[in-house]
C-alpha cells in the first residue's frame, strides 16, 4: 500500500510539472505560431487579418506564387477628410469674424407682406426640387400602356404554348 500511495503522489507530481511546463511554453511561443493572422476565403484567394494591428490584406495565387496586398483603409481616408473639413471650417469662421466683427446674426428681419407666402429658407448651394404629381391624363396614358404590354405578353405566352402543343390548346 505505501508503494501505491507513493506512485499516485509521484504521478500527481509529474502531471503538475507537465502542466506547468506546458503553460510556460505556451506563453513563450512566437506570434507566428500563435495565430497572428486569420485567413478567410474570398473569391479566388483569401482575406488576411492581422489580429495584432487590424490590417486587412487580400492574398491571391498568381503564376509567380502567393502575394498579399494591403486593402485600402476607408476609415483613415474618411478621418483625413473630416479633419480637413474641420480645419477649413475653422479658417472660414475666422475670416468671417474678421470681416464683420460687430455684425449680429440674430437680428430681427424686416416685416414682410402678410398676404405673400413666405419662401422656405434654403441653405446656400442647396436647391429645392419639386416633383409635380402626374395628371389624370398622364395616369390614363400609363395605364393603357401597361394594359397593351400585358395583353401582348399573354398573346406571346399563348403562341408559345400552341407551338409546344403542336397547334392545339
Amino acid at each position: 500500500m505505501p508503494i501505491a500511495m507513493s506512485l499516485s503522489k509521484l504521478s500527481i507530481a509529474v502531471a503538475a510539472v507537465l502542466i506547468s511546463s506546458g503553460a510556460a511554453t505556451a506563453q513563450t511561443a512566437p506570434d507566428t505560431e500563435n495565430g497572428r493572422y486569420a485567413l478567410s476565403p474570398a473569391g479566388d484567394g483569401f482575406l488576411r487579418l492581422d489580429t495584432r494591428t487590424g490590417a486587412v490584406s487580400t492574398c491571391t495565387n498568381s503564376s509567380a506564387g502567393w502575394a498579399c496586398y494591403m486593402v485600402p483603409d476607408e476609415r483613415a481616408a474618411l478621418d483625413a477628410e473630416i479633419g480637413r473639413l474641420q480645419s477649413d471650417n475653422e479658417k472660414l469662421k475666422g475670416e468671417l469674424a474678421a470681416r464683420a466683427p460687430s455684425a449680429k446674426t440674430d437680428e430681427a428681419l424686416p416685416k414682410s407682406d402678410q398676404l405673400k407666402k413666405a419662401e422656405p429658407k434654403v441653405a446656400e448651394g442647396e436647391r429645392k426640387i419639386e416633383i409635380p404629381l402626374p395628371s389624370d391624363r398622364d395616369m390614363d396614358r400609363m395605364m393603357s400602356f401597361v394594359e397593351r404590354a400585358w395583353r401582348r405578353l399573354i398573346e406571346m405566352a399563348n403562341r408559345v404554348q400552341r407551338d409546344v402543343n403542336g397547334g392545339k390548346i
